[in-house]
C-alpha cells in the first residue's frame, strides 16, 4: 500500500526556501531606493541614513505599502509560473509550506487556483507578482 501523501517535489523545496531569500532582496532593494531617493535632497550622508530608517519604519507601520512592494520576488513571481495555463496543476509556495493546486483560470498577472482543503467549487483569486506557484 502507498502512502497518500506526496512528497513535495524537490524543484518545489528549492523555491520554498528561495522564497525567504528573495523577500530579503526585497528589503535591501526598498533600503536602496530609500538612500537613492533621499540622497539629492539632504547634503549630509548621516542625514540621509536616519531619514531612509524613519521612512522604512514608517513603511512598516503601513501594512499596504510593505506587501506592494516586491521588485525583484514580483519579478521571479512572475517568470517562474509564466508557463501556468487553466488546467495545469502547480504548487503554491508560501510561508515555509507547498500546498498541490489546480491553475483554473489565468487574468493577466492574477490566476484562480483550487486548493484541495477548499470545496469543489471554491477558487482563490492570487497575483502572481506576491507569490510562488510553481507548476508541477
Amino acid at each position: 500500500m502507498t502512502t497518500p501523501i506526496t512528497p513535495v517535489p524537490v524543484v518545489v523545496e528549492k523555491w520554498m526556501s528561495r522564497s525567504r531569500y528573495l523577500r530579503w532582496v526585497d528589503a535591501g532593494a526598498a533600503w536602496l531606493a530609500l538612500l537613492v531617493a533621499g540622497l539629492p535632497l539632504i547634503p549630509s550622508h548621516e542625514l540621509v541614513a536616519v531619514t531612509s530608517a524613519g521612512l522604512v519604519v514608517v513603511g512598516r507601520m503601513l501594512r499596504p505599502l510593505r506587501t506592494r512592494w516586491r521588485p525583484v520576488s514580483g519579478w521571479i513571481g512572475l517568470v517562474v509560473s509564466r508557463s501556468l495555463r487553466p488546467g495545469d496543476r502547480a504548487w503554491f509556495v508560501r510561508d515555509g509550506r507547498a500546498d498541490a493546486v489546480l491553475v483554473t483560470a489565468r487574468h493577466g498577472a492574477r490566476l484562480s487556483i483550487a486548493l484541495s482543503t477548499l470545496s469543489a467549487v471554491e477558487t482563490i483569486s492570487v497575483r502572481r507578482t506576491r507569490v510562488f506557484v510553481v507548476p508541477g
